[in-house]
């Protein structure tokens, strides 16, 4: 089972990977270069594998829920700050 949930991952984060990279062949306003497509893959496959080991590892249903939020917030900031700057850190984007 966990080999499946692995390969899930994989297949979610190349879909999703797979959606800036169309978008770039239709118009200018989507400009990602590598450094991008790598920093948000390590990003994805890490909130994933950690949600994944999270739902594992957890025993209660509402810890669970409360990391895996938790984590999804984390990540929601981190990329808010690498595309536009939020809180004005060196690794801002804008």
């Amino acid at each position: 089972m966990k080999n499946k949930s692995q390969k899930n991952i994989l297949i979610v984060v190349a879909i999703l990977l797979s959606i800036p990279l169309i978008a770039m062949q239709f118009t200018d306003e989507v400009s990602w270069t590598i450094l991008d497509f790598v920093v948000i893959g390590i990003l994805l496959l890490s909130i994933g594998f950690i949600c994944e080991l999270t739902i594992r590892k957890v025993s209660k249903i509402k810890h669970r829920i409360a990391i895996c939020i938790t984590i999804l917030v984390v990540f929601l900031l981190i990329w808010a700050e690498l595309a536009v700057g939020i809180f004005g850190t060196p690794f801002a984007g804008s």
